[in-house]
């Protein structure tokens, strides 16, 4: 089922009124809340792409206190900027922010059109028409997961969410629904309601403004909307590390472009296809004959969006150093000073 779009005035004015009367009454207090910095509602808007809501509240009063403006995110070393995200995943957000740091600063001044925005380095549709509307009162509708799951219950709309057509689909019909005198407000109404009410499992009908009018509730659709065209296979990956000690020092590498974690620090990695045991981590790590060996964990699982990894943790303590391209011998001391992933951050709690 794919209703027509409503036209303004039919039945939109309903959906917003109702819409910012319940977020008048429920919604969350958040520390960008109200902002209109561009800047901040930027940085905001970045961190909460795949970060719940608590956790991004220190990250975000943290980023801003290292970098309060984008002056000195500008300015800062990438390594700098990765150390602070440490921990958030998906770090090629903190890569284009830095990126796009350095666009605004070399242009002068903020982009306040959703087009300028829409061209800094990693900013899609969404945080474009989010930044747009909750700092300068553009009209721009933002859709998210939360927007794209209440309008395809509402409208009981099975047009899958991840294909072209229900892009352009849902795109438009948030566009319809905007309150244009009031975007902001209705960007963060129509988000927290996806966010508290109208939640993907179990969500909350028997106390929901819309229970009367909505589709999916009508026709028992709730559980099985918004609907997706396709799932990504999952992959399982071995991963065995190695924390090699010679003298004060510990050595770490770089992670490269093409792989998960770009730019982030960890030990000496060794990858399998299987579960390895001992003797082979031994054979692939290729140290010398005195080395003394430790295990410290096997089996750590650490789950990414379409990967999940395992992890085998092992400590060595080297009688020579280390003649190996890539690999950085760092006083202990300083290891925290390089930015590491969460699942080697995970593993050095082990330590």
């Amino acid at each position: 089922m794919r209703p027509s779009h409503p036209e303004k005035g039919e039945g939109t004015d309903f959906f917003a009124q109702r819409l910012l009367a319940w977020f008048a009454a429920h919604r969350r207090e958040l520390p960008w809340r109200g902002e209109q910095d561009p800047y901040k509602v930027w940085v905001s808007e970045i961190i909460l792409q795949q970060t719940r809501v608590e956790q991004g509240r220190d990250y975000y009063r943290r980023f801003l206190e290292r970098f309060p403006t984008v002056e000195s995110l500008a300015a800062a070393a990438e390594d700098d900027v990765l150390r602070v995200w440490e921990g958030l995943g998906y770090y090629s957000r903190a890569r284009n922010m830095h990126a796009a740091a350095k666009q605004i600063v070399a242009a002068g001044a903020f982009p306040q059109t959703y087009d300028g925005l829409r061209a800094l380095k990693g900013v899609g549709a969404y945080t474009a028409a989010a930044v747009a509307s909750l700092a300068f009162g553009l009209p721009c509708a933002a859709v998210d997961g939360n927007v794209l799951r209440v309008l395809s219950r509402y409208f009981g709309i099975e047009t899958p969410i991840d294909t072209t057509e229900g892009q352009h689909y849902f795109a438009a019909l948030a566009d319809a629904l905007l309150d244009r005198d009031h975007a902001g407000e209705y960007n963060s109404a129509i988000m927290d309601f996806g966010a508290l009410q109208c939640v993907p499992k179990n969500p909350h009908c028997n106390v929901c403004p819309f229970a009367e009018s909505c589709a999916a509730l009508a026709e028992d659709k709730v559980e099985s909307l918004p609907r997706k065209a396709k799932m990504l296979a999952r992959r399982t990956r071995h991963f065995a590390y190695v924390y090699a000690h010679f003298g004060d020092g510990v050595y770490l590498h770089r992670r490269e472009r093409g792989d998960i974690w770009q730019g982030l620090y960890e030990p000496l990695l060794f990858e399998f296809d299987h579960a390895a045991d001992f003797a082979e981590v031994q054979k692939a790590a290729n140290l010398p004959a005195a080395t003394r060996w430790k295990a410290l964990a096997v089996g750590i699982k650490h789950e990414l969006t379409h990967q999940t990894l395992v992890a085998d943790m092992y400590e060595a303590w080297l009688t020579s150093p280390l003649e190996r391209a890539g690999c950085l011998l760092v006083p202990e001391r300083e290891r925290d000073a390089y930015a590491v992933p969460r699942l080697v951050a995970r593993l050095y709690e082990l330590l």
